[in-house]
């Protein structure tokens, strides 16, 4: 909307307007103008039966359902309709957004239009522009250092940062969760990871690697931090990338869970991926016959 101008819809079941306040906010309250026509009889006669029953949330989507319900009208009538309407709504949000329904087979009080109307003409947002401060000049720091939005009269913690939690966002998140409200779950195969971005800080389980530990060893490889290699496992297959246990079998010449030990009396070289260079054996015979041929 520009100056001079209101937001009209047509006569619908549902209406919905938002504004968007490009970042989250720390609200106040917010002041609606609605059309009025410049004509008093107007507007409460041809104008307010729209608009009876409105709702105003507060979110940061364009979800109301995932939002904050800051009014919800159920005693204007269409006398004592106010052209403006102030609400007070100490929350944090992006997204305003007005609201009005008549749902078929839904009995509304007298009064109501069978359809709404949006009709409004101006809708202004008090409040902090930065988080993280509160008072009537929003000048004073939320109290709680791990306080990600303050209440803007109180500065009691309404949100915490990511990775904590409690009254006063004292308590960081229990073992084995992470991020906003701690309501995301460190992978599995992570030995501990940070309370606020669920990197894997305390490394990985035996098998995984990376920052979340999300990823398996790579071909020939095992163990805590991937740093052990396989043995000969039969046809080349890949061992076990936690313990390294092949488990189809050998390679020819090599026991073990890992392969990595010869079967025979043998000389090897390098490391687990070496090769047999010579097999010895001892053979006992027993005598059975010898001939003599003589001439």
């Amino acid at each position: 909307m520009t100056a001079g101008q209101c937001a009209v819809s047509y006569s619908v079941r549902t209406a919905t307007w938002w504004v968007n306040l490009s970042s989250i906010h720390s609200i106040h309250h917010i002041t609606i103008y609605f059309r009025t026509n410049n004509d008093d009889y107007i507007y409460k006669t041809f104008i307010t039966d729209n608009l009876l029953g409105f709702s105003v949330y507060v979110s940061n989507t364009t979800d109301r359902s995932q939002g904050t319900l800051c009014f919800k009208d159920n005693n204007f009538t269409k006398n004592t309709m106010p052209p403006v309407f102030t609400t007070n709504c100490s929350v944090h949000g992006q997204y305003v957004i007005y609201y009005n329904e008549r749902l078929p087979g839904v009995a509304y009080p007298d009064g109501y239009d069978s359809y709404v109307t949006t009709d409004l003409c101006e809708v202004e947002v008090y409040g902090c522009q930065e988080t993280g401060f509160y008072g009537s000049n929003c000048s004073i720091p939320c109290p709680d250092v791990n306080c990600q939005y303050c209440h803007i009269e109180t500065g009691y913690s309404q949100c915490c940062k990511p990775g904590y939690q409690g009254h006063h966002c004292e308590l960081a998140c229990p073992h084995g969760h992470f991020g906003n409200k701690c309501t995301e779950k460190c992978n599995d195969t992570c030995a501990g990871c940070n309370n606020v971005n669920g990197v894997c800080d305390f490394g990985c389980i035996p098998g995984w690697r990376g920052y979340y530990c999300n990823e398996e060893c790579d071909r020939g490889w095992y163990g805590i931090g991937c740093t052990e290699t396989c043995g000969h496992c039969r046809n080349g297959s890949q061992c076990s990338n936690v313990n390294g246990t092949c488990v189809t079998g050998c390679d020819v010449g090599f026991k073990g869970d890992q392969c990595k030990t010869c079967e025979y009396a043998c000389i090897c070289y390098g490391n687990s991926t070496s090769e047999i260079i010579a097999v010895t054996k001892t053979y006992h015979f027993e005598f059975i016959y010898v001939a003599h041929t003589f001439v």
